[in-house]
């Protein structure tokens, strides 16, 4: 099985303006794909912007809506699978927002969708309702890819349930602020480490309301290593997840083979 060229685009976009950061994601995907890239993937409520107060609520859109199907059309113009995320509206429960993640197919199918289950301050509990599905997979190049939400890889046991569930790739677009660069830079490659897989952490940059993005977005490998690592300003970086190095490491370093479960009852 070849080896997945994964490409993370850390921006912060135009804040507000969707449809300039729909086009951000289009030069992206085009110099992904230029680079040999499968897939691109876009920072945390990268569609929208992160510090737009009350515009998120104007700006959020169903799963379905008109911003996701720009991104297939951006997705098949290019050849790639594309991951964003964005304010997702529930269409079922009037006023209710998510903080969203979606994977759409390099055929402008989507594949995934997933909403952030752990909440990262004041902020986002004011304009979000958390998720509660902690395992959301898609398939992609032979690989089972996964999908979380910035805050949500400091959970161990929330990476734990992903690599339990058999996943290969954990996408996880992110909005990750000064002072917490250890995320990046020691949490992301020990998660990656601990769980056999890989980790695609993809972040914003630079100031943003009253935030500061740190950059660091980093492809961490199954032996707790960075595949591939941005600085702190605008960039594109690409790494390859190669599931005969994850197939060896996972031989190699058998912690969910190992693991007694009826010791940890206590962690639930």
């Amino acid at each position: 099985m070849p080896a997945l060229r994964t490409a993370l685009l850390q921006s912060s976009g135009e804040l507000g303006d969707v449809a300039a950061n729909i086009k951000i994601l289009d030069e992206a995907a085009a110099r992904a794909a230029a680079a040999g890239a499968d897939l691109l993937l876009a920072p945390e409520l990268f569609l929208t912007g992160y510090a737009i107060g009350a515009d998120m609520a104007r700006l959020a859109e169903p799963v379905d809506g008109p911003s996701s199907r720009a991104v297939a059309a951006v997705a098949v113009r290019h050849g790639l699978a594309v991951g964003y995320g964005y304010p997702e509206r529930d269409t079922e429960r009037h006023g209710v927002l998510y903080n969203a993640a979606q994977l759409i197919g390099a055929d402008g199918a989507p594949l995934a969708n997933y909403r952030k289950t752990h909440l990262f301050g004041d902020f986002e509990a004011t304009w979000f309702t958390p998720g509660d599905q902690a395992v959301v997979q898609a398939e992609l190049g032979g690989l089972t890819v996964g999908l979380m939400i910035c805050y949500d890889v400091e959970f161990p046991e929330n990476v734990r349930a992903q690599a339990l569930a058999g996943t290969d790739l954990l996408l996880v677009p992110t909005a990750l602020m000064h002072p917490a660069e250890v995320v990046p830079l020691s949490v992301v490659p020990v998660r990656a480490f601990e769980n056999q897989l890989y980790i695609a952490y993809a972040n914003r940059t630079g100031p943003e309301g009253d935030f500061e993005f740190v950059g660091l977005s980093t492809l961490a490998g199954p032996d707790g290593t960075a595949r591939a690592r941005a600085g702190r300003g605008e960039d594109l970086v690409l790494g390859d997840v190669d599931p005969a190095f994850l197939a060896a490491s996972r031989k190699e370093n058998p912690y969910l083979r190992d693991r007694r479960p009826g010791l940890y009852g206590s962690l639930v």
